[in-house]
């Protein structure tokens, strides 16, 4: 029987501390060891108790979660996941702690469904984060010059690139859109990731990529030049209007636990889509994608995998990997310009366009 996951609390809210405690008492792999008020607690509590997960509010007395994250990473590395309300000003927090290393975040309950959605999602986040690899912040890697000189225009309006991702992800993801050149054929992205930290995310990612990076909205159109990312907490699915793909989004049930699914995401464009689709799995815990990656595939779409060394948790890529639907694992530095130059293989690629009502609209 494996050891259960020791996991401390630090947060300044004697409430919070109770909730999150509450959260993960029933699960039988998890045992909260300790609480702290604050990192300089904390810090005594992590020498004593040697726990293998923190959750990490970004706001408390005497010093802010941002600071001790980045003294942890520096002097005890750790898995982070970061407890974060959704204001603008603590979204943006949470999407600077990931960026400084932590392992993932999810949205300070407020009322009694987010207490039992916290229920729900935190001991994923808490068991994914216990089997991820710590690593520095992800720093952007270009494609190679060839292939930016070589990208832009002369693809077929029926093609689209499609990406998923989870733990390890919203880094991973800055990483490959901040290095694809502007021209491609539209990207649709699905990172699991919680409501209102979505839009934040896409912000961020605008602001360091060629392309225009946005939180999706319902009809939007995936254009080329342009990455859309499905908002926390819907799914995302994708039909063809005629001359676009456009989005539509739903809160039906999770997928895997997910929602929005990665799985959803794929199954809709291998229902509408011919084979012109370009579609990656990165980082994250669990299968989702593995299946619809699997649909994709049976279309005649190019897939590619993260390989095992450059996940933060090598659990979806291993998944569509093991299915045997994956064309290509590549390290994280080298997605960018695969991605580029699958979609100009395809750009010309004799196929037959599906027109079949999707499944999951």
């Amino acid at each position: 029987m494996n050891p259960k996951i020791k996991v401390l609390i630090v947060d300044d809210s004697a409430v919070v501390r109770r909730m999150i405690s509450d959260s993960l008492a029933s699960d039988p792999e998890i045992e909260v060891v300790g609480a702290a008020p604050d990192p300089y607690v904390a810090r005594d509590m992590i020498q004593a108790l040697n726990p293998d997960v923190l959750t990490l509010d970004i706001e408390m007395p005497r010093m802010d979660g941002l600071t001790f994250l980045k003294i942890l990473q520096q002097h005890r590395p750790i898995p982070v996941i970061v407890i974060s309300s959704i204001s603008t000003a603590g979204s943006a927090a949470a999407m600077t702690a990931l960026q400084s290393g932590a392992v993932g975040v999810l949205a300070k309950p407020t009322s009694a469904f987010s207490i039992g959605e916290l229920g729900v999602q935190l001991p994923r986040h808490i068991k994914a984060a216990a089997a991820s690899r710590l690593r520095h912040p992800v720093a952007p890697v270009p494609a190679a010059p060839s292939i930016l000189q070589r990208s832009a225009g002369g693809f077929h309006p029926r093609q689209i690139i499609a990406i998923g991702a989870s733990t390890g992800g919203v880094e991973a993801l800055a990483a490959v859109l901040s290095a694809l050149p502007a021209g491609l054929p539209g990207i649709a992205i699905t990172q699991h990731i919680p409501a209102y930290f979505s839009r934040v995310f896409a912000e961020r990612v605008n602001t360091l990529s060629a392309l225009d990076v946005r939180e999706a909205k319902e009809g939007d159109i995936v254009a080329p030049g342009t990455a859309l990312i499905a908002p926390g907490d819907y799914h995302m699915t994708l039909s063809w209007a005629g001359t676009g793909f456009k989005v539509a989004l739903n809160q039906r049930p999770a997928v895997h636990h997910c929602r929005p699914a990665v799985d959803v995401m794929f199954r809709s464009i291998s229902e509408i889509a011919g084979a012109r689709v370009v579609s990656a799995i990165l980082t994250g815990m669990g299968v989702d994608g593995a299946m619809g990656m699997k649909a994709l595939k049976a279309i005649g779409a190019k897939t590619i995998a993260q390989d095992e060394d450059t996940c933060v948790v090598y659990g979806m890529p291993r998944a569509a990997v093991e299915l045997g639907v994956v064309d290509r694992v590549l390290p994280l530095s080298r997605i960018p310009a695969a991605l580029v130059e699958a979609a100009q293989a395809m750009a010309s690629a004799p196929t037959v366009d599906r027109v079949l009502t999707p499944a999951f609209a």
